[in-house]
């Protein structure tokens, strides 16, 4: 390799996309005092660019503008270069995303901001080409006109800055505005639900024409909660319907990687065909829980087997040794080991031919002259020109491609060449392993081996549902094992607080930052459901403990007492301009409407009220919105019925090695029930659960069987022995 002609200071970094830039002809520095400082002494304004390791149009900017020597010499004359990657500091890039997309109507990445040398964004916009178009600035232009106002104008851009952030400040402002409650509970519910009803595609499934993305997982898990509420009703049907043909449709499109696992981004067409190809950790986390609460409602086993493959990918392709997951994997890869540049999709895309050279063999008992590859390219609508439309393809990159997409039931597929439907899924399951084989052999796409701790508990609760519904102690251990690894890499015992991130480093080892990024609002609430779900898979006591823990030092952190709810940084930064409540689901549910339901667990698990109360108040902040969009905020919306139904306590007493006890945990965990928390009773009167809860003692065993109560409020039914009489009970 050729020795690089340019080193910045993000060679120090451990961030792999920060690391990304350490060669780049720009005197990049990371988010700190340094650069804040150097601003400050040689009065200079801030250029500050945000972006992520795997995404598709950072990598064009860095190519075109970054590694351009020319304009490198203006941005490092005019400006202090600062490099910022989101996924490190969700903190930065919320404060100035808000102000992108209230100045420029969008918003995106990579983000491109000009600051004053106290850090107020006064001018700001996403991707820039580095030329003058026909319709578009270049940014080349951009940092000569800017940096020229700042020498002419210095003191009207201060002062704009200075209004601009005034005014973001007022409007971005969440609380409670005098006496509010909840709002009420079916309002909101019926309003959610019509509005995703109207915006649903009847056809292919989601909830818009294009962009479609897996982001929509929360507009599936309250339309679940919505059906289990009104399963008699027309509208539960449609709930369902709406729900389970969505998760069908995605399974079935090229946003679904038919050879390696796995869900790509999102898709850029109405069919979920075409995606942008790369995978993220928190979408697998999320689609696997999703996929197996289908199962849990349908009893379909397709939605077991596609959560099964989901986790298969994340086992094999995004798992660390040491137990955590890594973050993504990138959408551009080289097309071959002599590809001089690199291609989106390129690992992932097919000729026609290529299928055909792999997949030669005569099908026995099929129509006379049936290949392999026949059935195969029928079965995933494969085009010999390929079956990508230009207008989903502007860069030509995916010409002459196919990305696989069902087209055919096994059923039509076995007609159309005269065999049996059994023998296709053989057929077929064939054809993917050598197209496996054959795609082990391209160049891979870059891996983000960075590991956070939000996403990680996306991950885990993904493992430990689906094992709890799929009754697969594997991925119950696998989950297990993650949590662990947050304990002891992502967790500091002496202050009890939670680290955002840490990385692989060489040989594999897990390494940590000189300065850890201290735990987010979302790192909290993510893991704390991670340790419930976990729980719950388990029963093993100390994730709970551990998550009551958890759920006090993020009340202390992050709560707001005038305005109530929380913040998604804590106080304290000065570098931070504003404190924020993210007000609307994006690709993972916002953490406050995640942390009501956080609560109410954390309540039944505890007996503390004052849980309860905050719930109420979050929901009470968010009144206005829930009432007049809820479906902005889906997951929120599906807590205030969590909230208005209170939970039941399902509390099983029993030995947890009986199989008695066992049979009773085989059946809470089948039944998909919104509004339950199960507890194993061991008798233990020492224990963690018996301390917390001294109502638990007066539970007992009926004729010295596996027992099961259903409480609410703490106060419990009748005792129950057989699984059949606690099934009708949980189902309502």
């Amino acid at each position: 390799p050729t020795v690089p002609r340019h080193t910045n200071r993000l060679i120090n970094e451990k961030s792999p996309y920060l690391l990304q830039h350490a060669h780049n002809p720009v005197d990049w520095y990371p988010w700190g005092q340094e650069a804040f400082d150097k601003a400050k002494k040689e009065n200079k304004l801030i250029f500050l660019s945000v972006g992520y390791s795997t995404c598709h149009w950072c990598h064009v900017m860095e190519e075109e503008s970054f590694k351009n020597k020319d304009i490198g010499e203006i941005m490092n004359k005019n400006f202090v270069c600062i490099k910022v990657d989101r996924e490190e500091r969700p903190d930065v890039d919320k404060v100035y995303m808000t102000f992108v997309q209230a100045t420029s109507g969008g918003g995106g990445w990579p983000m491109s901001v000009w600051l004053t040398p106290d850090l107020k964004p006064f001018v700001g916009g996403t991707y820039f080409p580095p030329e003058d178009g026909i319709h578009r600035v270049g940014f080349r232009t951009v940092l000569l006109r800017i940096a020229e106002q700042w020498k002419e104008n210095k003191e009207a851009l201060l002062e704009s800055s200075q209004k601009i952030l005034e005014a973001l400040q007022r409007s971005s402002e969440i609380r409670v505005r005098g006496q509010e409650s909840p709002p009420p509970s079916k309002e909101v519910m019926d309003t959610c639900f019509q509005q995703l009803s109207n915006s649903y595609d009847e056809e292919y499934g989601g909830f818009s024409e294009s962009p479609k993305s897996p982001h929509q997982v929360m507009n599936l898990n309250f339309l679940f909660t919505y059906w289990a509420l009104h399963q008699t009703t027309p509208e539960g049907a449609r709930a369902l319907q709406m729900a389970l043909h969505t998760l069908k449709m995605m399974a079935h499109g090229g946003i679904h990687d038919h050879i390696s696992q796995g869900f790509h981004r999102y898709s850029t067409d109405q069919h979920w065909h075409v995606p942008h190809f790369e995978k993220m950790l928190y979408d697998q986390g999320q689609l696997a829980a999703t996929y197996s609460r289908a199962f849990q409602i349908s009893g379909d086993k397709f939605f077991a087997d596609v959560t099964r493959d989901i986790l298969l990918y994340v086992s094999r392709d995004l798992s660390d040794q040491a137990g955590g997951f890594y973050s993504a994997e990138d959408a551009d890869s080289y097309p071959t080991t002599a590809s001089e540049q690199k291609r989106e999709g390129a690992f992932c895309v097919w000729a026609a031919e290529e299928i055909r050279a792999l997949l030669p063999d005569p099908v026995e008992g099929a129509t006379e002259g049936t290949t392999l590859g026949d059935v195969f390219m029928h079965h995933y609508g494969v085009k010999e020109a390929g079956n990508v439309s230009p207008m989903k393809d502007p860069h030509q990159e995916l010409k002459g491609k196919n990305v696989l997409i069902v087209r055919c039931s096994p059923e039509l597929t076995a007609a159309r060449f005269g065999l049996e439907p059994e023998k296709v899924d053989v057929l077929l399951q064939e054809g993917r392993r050598r197209l496996s084989t054959a795609r082990a052999q391209r160049p891979r796409p870059h891996l983000d081996t960075k590991m956070l701790a939000a996403w990680n508990g996306l991950m885990i609760s993904g493992f430990a549902q689906a094992g709890a519904a799929l009754a697969e102690q594997e991925y119950v251990s696998r989950a297990a094992q993650a949590a662990a690894f947050l304990r002891k890499h992502l967790f500091d015992p002496a202050t009890g607080r939670l680290l955002r991130s840490c990385y692989r480093g060489k040989d594999n080892t897990v390494e940590q930052s000189a300065v850890p990024i201290q735990g987010f609002l979302e790192d909290y609430v993510f893991v704390i459901q991670a340790l419930f779900d976990l729980y719950e898979a388990s029963l093993e006591q100390g994730w709970l403990e551990w998550a009551l823990q958890l759920q006090h030092m993020q009340d202390k952190l992050f709560w707001d007492p005038k305005g109530f709810a929380y913040f998604s940084s804590e106080a304290g930064d000065p570098s931070l301009l504003l404190r924020l409540k993210d007000d609307q689901d994006g690709a993972e549910p916002t953490p406050n409407s995640v942390t009501v339901t956080n609560l109410l667990r954390a309540a039944c698990y505890s007996g503390r009220t004052e849980w309860v109360e905050k719930a109420g108040q979050i929901l009470a902040a968010f009144s206005e919105r829930l009432r007049k969009i809820p479906i902005a905020l889906p997951e929120m919306a599906r807590a205030t019925a969590v909230f208005h139904h209170t939970l039941k306590q399902v509390v099983v007493c029993g030995d947890p090695q009986g199989e008695d006890t066992k049979e009773m945990l085989r059946c809470v965990h089948s039944v998909f029930s919104p509004n339950k928390v199960l507890m194993l009773a061991d008798g233990d009167s020492a224990g963690f659960l018996h301390r917390q809860l001294p109502f638990l003692a007066s539970l007992e065993r009926k004729d010295g069987k596996a027992t099961a109560y259903v409480c609410s409020n703490f106060s419990c039914s009748l005792p129950v022995t057989s699984p059949q009489e606690l099934r009708g009970m949980l189902c309502p």
